[in-house]
């Protein structure tokens, strides 16, 4: 038989898919392939971290600031009377393998964190927005829990793992970096880890008073003057980009004390200042 040549159809090399379909495609996967690999190195650096002695943690970061984040006030009276809160709280967790430390964030508004090595950084705002010891300790016995269940180390692998992929992938300045893992970090962590700390802050708070009597006073202001223009304006957004909203804070307080058997009543104590 005689081979007759033909011409190749038209489009014959050309995808009968559009183009942005295509694009789109392309993109859902590299996404995916993105997040698939963040997710992993999340895992991987969380794991590596939690069994990561406590003491060896401590050591690490003994003298570790985040200057990048916060701006410490030399000259605020209030910190030594704060440590001295801190020290007492921590005496009713005698396992504790930290040497907790208390620096005053020279800011406006209010807000509290547990830094990796058991530095606490509280706001002139906060304190300035605490009307009794009693509300200051169980804020600062939260942050006692955070530390207790370890999740401050483990949303600092997060942090760290995040703020990098952010550098690669937006071409940022790596010299930020710091700044990005410690901001990620105090945002990391989870419903179930907000209300493990207030569990262990409001138990400290009951041991070392007798009663968890005004402990969450404080939100309850907040709760009450939300709908004005007010300075718990500013203080409710910043302490509760890191921390629960007032609302569902107070309520999950009051049945967490009406499940323990915690009393509601008692005397309250007046700041040192």
């Amino acid at each position: 038989m005689k081979h007759v040549p033909r011409q190749p159809r038209d489009g014959i090399n050309v995808s009968t898919t559009h183009p942005l379909v295509e694009a789109g495609t392309l993109f859902a996967g590299l996404a995916a392939f993105c997040v698939a690999v963040v997710l992993l190195a999340v895992f991987l650096v969380e794991i590596v971290l939690y069994f990561l002695p406590a003491e060896k943690e401590a050591e690490f970061f003994r003298d570790w600031l985040p200057d990048d984040l916060v701006t410490v006030s030399q000259d605020d009276e209030r910190r030594g009377d704060t440590q001295a809160l801190v020290d007492s709280l921590a005496l009713l967790w005698p396992e504790s393998p930290y040497a907790f430390r208390v620096e005053i964030d020279n800011s406006d508004v209010a807000n509290a964190m547990a830094f990796p090595g058991g530095l606490i950084v509280v706001t002139a705002g906060l304190l300035d927005q605490a009307e009794t010891e009693n509300e200051l300790a169980f804020v600062l016995g939260h942050e006692l829990g955070h530390y207790r269940n370890r999740d401050h180390i483990r949303a600092l692998g997060r942090g760290a793992v995040l703020a990098l992929f952010l550098a690669v992938t937006t071409g940022s300045d790596v010299s930020g970096l710091g700044l990005k893992v410690s901001d990620l970090m105090l945002r990391s962590f989870g419903r179930k880890q907000e209300l493990r700390a207030d569990e262990f802050g409001l138990s400290l708070v009951d041991g070392h008073y007798g009663h968890v009597n005004d402990a969450w006073r404080m939100f309850e202001r907040w709760q009450e003057e939300r709908g004005s223009m007010s300075r718990a304006e500013g203080a409710i957004e910043a302490y509760t980009s890191t921390h629960p909203q007032p609302e569902d804070r107070i309520r999950r307080l009051e049945e967490l004390a009406a499940r323990e058997g915690w009393p509601l009543e008692g005397p309250v104590t007046a700041l040192a200042w």
